[in-house]
Order: C-alpha cells, then sequence, then structure tokens
C-alpha cells in the first residue's frame, strides 16, 4: 500500500494567496533584520575569536555553580553547554587581550579552578585557540562564499531559462537565507563555521525545489497556449506540489534524527538544516512562482524568448 502525503491530483489557488504569503514574509524579514543588527548573532569561536575548552569529569558537575566559579576569575565572558554527555563540558572564554602568552594564563586560571572545585580527575580533550585576524578572515570567506554561490545560481538560471525566473529564483533564495540568519539571531544557537555550510546547503535545497518548479512553469507554457498566466502557475505549482512535499519529508526524517541522536557538536547544524528545508518548501510554493506574475512574466515573454509553443509536442505529466 502507498502512503500519499499529499493526493495526485490538487487544485489548490497558491497564488489566491500571494499576498497574504508575501505579507508574512516582509514580516519575517523585518523581525530577522531587527534581530541581526540589535541583538545580533551569538557567534561562535570561530567568527569572535578565544578560547574553547572541553573537559571531561568523572561526575557530571553543576553547570551553576561552575559558572559562577569561572565567572569570577576576571576573563570576561565565560560560557558553559554539555557536549554530548552530561559530564563532558565545552567551556567558551572569550579572547583576553595581550598575545598567546596571555590566552595560555587564561587557560591556566580555569584549569586551577576547576580542579580547586572537582578534584584532580578532569582530563582536557581540547584547548583551541582562534586569535582575531584568523575569526576576522573566516568572517570575510564565509560572506564571500555565499555571494558566490547566490551568483553563481543566478547565472545558471539566468542560462537555462529568462531573467524572470533569474528575479524569481533569486528572491526565493535571498528570503531563505535572511530568514535562516533571523532563525539564528531569535534563537540564539551558536553561529559558527558550520552554520554557513548550511546555509549553502540550505541554498542548494532551495533552488533545487525551485527549479523542478520552474521546468513544470515552462513545459505548461508550452502545453496551454491560451490559459492565464496565473491559472497556468498554480497549475505548475499543484503538479509538483507531491513531488516536494515528499522530498522535504524524507529530507526532514533524516535531519530530525540527526538533531536528536547527533550530539551537540553537530545540533546546530541539524537545527539549521530542519528550518531551513521547511522554509527553502514554502519559498518554492509562495515565494518564487508568486514573483512570475508580479514581473510580468507571460506567454509573450517565453517565445521572445526562443521557447516558442509547438502543437505537436507533448508532455507528461
Amino acid at each position: 500500500m502507498k502512503i500519499k502525503l499529499i493526493p495526485e491530483v490538487t487544485k489548490v489557488p497558491f497564488l489566491q494567496y500571494r499576498f497574504i504569503t508575501f505579507g508574512i514574509s516582509a514580516v519575517l524579514i523585518l523581525l530577522s533584520a531587527f534581530m541581526f543588527f540589535g541583538p545580533g548573532l551569538n557567534k561562535g569561536i570561530d567568527f569572535e575569536g578565544g578560547i574553547m575548552i572541553e573537559a571531561g569529569f568523572e561526575n557530571a558537575p553543576d553547570l551553576g555553580d561552575m559558572r559562577s566559579a569561572l565567572g569570577g576569575l576576571g576573563l570576561g565572558q565565560v560560557s558553559l553547554q554539555t557536549f554530548g554527555a552530561p559530564d563532558d563540558i565545552l567551556i567558551r572564554v572569550q579572547r583576553q587581550e595581550g598575545d598567546s602568552k596571555a590566552q595560555m594564563l587564561a587557560v591556566e586560571k580555569v584549569k586551577v579552578q576547576l580542579t580547586a572545585d572537582n578534584g584532580e580527575g578532569i582530563s582536557y580533550r581540547r584547548i583551541e585557540f582562534v586569535g582575531p585576524t584568523v575569526s576576522a578572515e573566516l568572517v570575510d570567506t564565509a560572506i564571500l562564499a555565499v555571494l558566490v554561490s547566490v551568483v553563481a545560481i543566478l547565472i545558471y538560471i539566468w542560462l537555462r531559462f529568462e531573467w524572470h525566473y533569474s528575479v524569481g529564483a533569486i528572491g526565493a533564495l535571498v528570503h531563505d537565507v535572511i530568514l535562516t540568519i533571523g532563525m539564528f539571531a531569535i534563537t540564539g544557537i551558536e553561529f559558527n563555521v558550520a552554520s554557513i555550510a548550511a546555509i549553502l546547503t540550505i541554498v542548494g535545497y532551495s533552488i533545487n525545489d525551485t527549479v523542478v518548479v520552474y521546468d513544470r512553469i515552462r513545459e505548461n507554457f508550452r502545453r496551454y497556449k491560451k490559459m492565464e498566466v496565473r491559472d497556468l502557475l498554480d497549475l505548475s505549482i499543484n503538479e509538483t506540489l507531491s513531488r516536494t512535499v515528499m522530498t522535504s519529508v524524507t529530507t526532514l526524517l533524516a535531519l530530525i534524527a540527526l538533531f536528536i541522536f547527533g550530539g551537540e557538536v553537530i545540533r546546530g547544524f541539524a537545527t539549521a538544516m530542519i528550518f531551513g528545508v521547511v522554509v527553502g518548501t514554502y519559498s518554492s510554493i509562495f515565494v518564487a512562482a508568486p514573483i512570475l506574475l508580479q514581473i510580468g512574466l507571460t506567454h509573450h515573454n517565453e517565445e521572445e524568448d526562443g521557447f516558442k509553443p509547438s502543437d505537436d509536442e507533448a508532455f507528461d505529466t
């Protein structure tokens, strides 16, 4: 027996709700921008610079007491979190003024305090320091990676379709990237290099969904030469709806398992991907296709671009 989340034939008037969905997206984008420029991102050590210590304890310590003890050392901002197990603690200390000797002195202060509070049975599994130069380079590289990916996708869509589709695709991608960054700002999840990897993966996933819808739109422009553009876009979205939803659901199942069982190391990445898949699916239906109608895509545009209808051509739905 086949499981069907979406019926084979649907007739949902998606374009009828485009102004409502545009309004929802606009509100979310403004909220994301406010949180980004206001409280900002919880930047990890990759981008902010500082000291990261992973310590294993014989027994799970009290994080509240440990936070108070380390906070009294005068090292600035100190954050703690469990790292996969209750007795495995990840300690982050803000970058200290001075050279590497100042950073090592801060590490020694932390070690002394932990030993005084918890005894000698502590194993230090990882001690890392990221300086200001390296963190600044990582920020620049991350921004460049996202921009290059978006520009490359713009060129690809322009060559494969025409400029209307490029505008729609980039609009959907910018929508997804802004909302994902806003999610990080609102939730306070640490933003690090893995987060950039998640954003780039989301960009690829989103454009894949969008291209599937756009391909069906172009096929239907050939098939239904006299159909109103709004009705044609609705038809195309409905015809690809089952594929879009099933792909998203199967991807989410894997990501949810990764979130639950993957441990603290990749939980931020998994959270971003889950959010991105949901937003990417939403944008391919409610943003990418409706934008085509708003910027004036017509049968005439398709013919001008060399994609001329033919009565002899038939396509499978």
